[in-house]
């Protein structure tokens, strides 16, 4: 592993030597190093003071004791050495990565007891009657290796945190998936998978369902808010997110920024369970806006448009409906066919009350009654059935929301 040198520090051929005898005379005091280094780290790093039986104490006790031997051996042999130091500290950050502490305080740990340990050996190399120059070589050895260790430390944290993340997304993808699957549910599984993903349980949850973006580019993630569960490879891409009602998560600017224009169709907050009902009416209502039955920009939500979206639930029952119950409306011409279903569709509404339908339409209330006495002819006593005038009112809705669309 190649590792830059701090500047100033000398490296390579043209560094001070360290006599290797050194080694042995260093080796002989290694147990009490290790044991003020091991002090120094739980007095200086709050992160390591825990007490010294158990796990943690037994291990940071080897992680010293390793550190000061391959510190040793490399005195003695620096080059056969310099791996085994850069391939153990690697580890060692990965390790800490994977354990979720802070890289901060492994950093801290090493420089901490990296400096320390050079302020005894170098004491003992003074001690022992070496002269300066080998001082100084151990001395810019020291803090070589401090650098080196630290540097591995940090590449094998930076690695696991990567190989983490991967892992991480790739958990919360099953889990969605799961979530969003046709099949029944078990709240078992559910639990399980959401624990592994470190992702907690909400009571309630929305899917949205996103215009898929025309350049394709699967890293444009609008996750508008923490802890949703995206899928941008999915067609719709499609985003689960948690208790939507509580957190507003819908209701500020910072949402619609987030989808950077893309038009999205947010589900009905339902159970977690029947996360796939809120996927599929998302995905009913992102098609409605496509043609424009439903606004085309923005965001559009379900608990808004849900007559619409029953209506559009079956679209083939849907015409035959729209076939038999407008049928009379056949024998009209194209222009009067429109004027007169809308004539119909604003009196079904208003209670069959000829100004508000004049008011609406914003033309005469002689015009209205001139088109009512036309329907009477064309629908008969069908106008005046409670049932017949149900069915009218959605068949009507449909062709004007069509028209709308056009």
């Amino acid at each position: 592993m190649a590792v830059p040198v701090p500047h100033g520090v000398p490296d390579g051929p043209e560094a001070t030597p360290v006599p290797p005898e050194l080694a042995e005379l260093l080796r002989a005091r290694l147990d009490a190093v290790s044991d003020e280094v091991e002090a120094e780290v739980r007095r200086q790093v709050p992160e390591y003071a825990r007490p010294s039986d158990g796990v943690f104490g037994r291990n940071l006790r080897a992680g010293v004791v390793q550190a000061l031997t391959l510190f040793v051996d490399h005195i003695a042999d620096p080059r056969e050495h310099g791996d085994a130091i850069a391939a153990t500290y690697h580890e060692l950050g990965r390790g800490e990565a994977l354990e979720g502490r802070s890289l901060d305080a492994l950093q801290s740990a090493l420089r901490v007891g990296g400096m320390h340990a050079w302020r005894l050996m170098g004491r003992t190399a003074e001690e022992l009657g070496l002269d300066s120059t080998a001082v100084t070589a151990l001395g810019e050895l020291a803090f070589r290796t401090v650098h080196e260790v630290a540097e591995a430390a940090a590449a094998g944290y930076a690695e696991a945190q990567l190989r983490s993340a991967d892992e991480l997304e790739r958990r919360r993808r099953r889990l969605l998936d799961l979530l969003l699957d046709e099949g029944p549910v078990s709240p078992e599984a559910v639990h399980g998978l959401a624990h592994s993903a470190r992702w907690p349980v909400p009571r309630q949850v929305a899917v949205v369902a996103l215009a898929a973006p025309p350049d394709r580019q699967e890293e444009d993630r609008p996750l508008a808010a923490a802890g949703a569960l995206v899928d941008m490879k999915s067609r719709p891409p499609r985003m689960l997110v948690p208790d939507p009602e509580g957190s507003g998560r819908f209701g500020g600017r910072a949402f619609t920024l987030a989808l950077r224009g893309r038009p999205a169709a947010i589900g009905p907050t339902v159970p977690l369970t029947d996360a796939g009902q809120s996927l599929r009416w998302a995905v009913r209502a992102l098609g409605l806006m496509g043609r424009g039955i439903l606004p085309r920009q923005d965001v559009v939500r379900c608990a808004d448009h849900l007559s619409t979206l029953l209506l559009y639930g079956d679209e083939p029952l849907l015409a035959q409906l729209e076939a038999r119950v407008l049928a009379p409306l056949d024998t009209a011409s194209a222009g009067q066919r429109v004027r007169l279903a809308e004539t119909l569709l604003a009196w079904l509404l208003s209670g069959s009350n000829v100004p508000d339908v004049a008011a609406r339409l914003h033309i005469h209330p002689q015009t209205v009654r001139y088109r009512l006495r036309q329907l009477e002819k064309l629908f008969g006593d069908t106008l005046h059935d409670p049932g017949a005038r149900l069915d009218l009112i959605l068949a009507l809705r449909v062709g004007e929301l069509r028209n709308c669309g056009n």
